[in-house]
């Protein structure tokens, strides 16, 4: 089973990831893990992305195509596998049909846990961090004994300056841009598998695991 693994900031996609890796015995393919094991391995493809990134420059979609070409033949991936933050756009999503294709081998699933912007912003800027230790804590999900201390070493808990309001609401808006035409793309195809992603962890998964079979 191929599964492609969609879902904004916030919304819990590594956490039900983490259950699928348990549950289905498939692999976590993130493009940045390969990126960053192909640079460590030395590999021609590893050594061709090192050249944009040492340039500060995005690595060309065909080097990432053929990273995951690789990866995905690799022997953990016979029973299948997950794809997290790839593709991001319509034209990444074409070329990875046409090397699949190429492989005799196709998307089944395309994943979507979607969750209402409201609630995104609130779960986005719920998160604190200590100064002192570094421990993470949430307002929501896991609030500290006393507000603003550190559970652990009675440090000062504070919000990063990317978990405020406006920075949030730009992160989703920039990810429901980039995004939609890709939702449109899978759901021609009759693959999208739209999941609500409100509720506990468990629910979600089960509404997952329910579209997959």
């Amino acid at each position: 089973m191929n599964i492609i693994l969609l879902g904004p900031p916030g919304a819990g996609k590594g956490t039900q990831a983490k259950r699928l890796i348990d549950k289905y015995g498939i692999p976590q393919i993130s493009t940045g893990d390969m990126l960053r094991a192909a640079l460590k391995a030395g590999t021609p493809l590893g050594l061709e992305a090192k050249k944009f990134m040492d340039q500060g420059a995005l690595v060309p979609d065909s080097v990432v195509i053929g990273l995951v070409k690789e990866r995905i033949q690799e022997n953990d991936c016979k029973k299948g596998y997950m794809l997290d933050g790839f593709p991001r756009n319509v034209s990444q999503a074409e070329a990875l049909d046409k090397m699949l294709g190429e492989l005799a081998m196709k998307i089944d699933h395309v994943v979507s846990i979607e969750v209402p912007s409201e609630e995104l912003v609130g779960r986005l800027t719920g998160r604190r961090t200590c100064r002192g230790c570094g421990a993470g804590f949430h307002v929501m999900f896991d609030p500290p004994k006393k507000e603003g201390v550190c559970d652990k070493c009675q440090g000062e808990l504070y919000q990063r300056d990317d978990d405020n309001v406006a920075t949030v609401t730009s992160r989703l808006q920039v990810y429901e841009g980039q995004t939609k035409p890709l939702i449109d793309y899978y759901t021609k195809q009759t693959k999208l598998r739209p999941i609500n992603g409100v509720g506990s962890m468990g629910d979600i998964f089960n509404r997952v695991t329910a579209v997959l079979g």
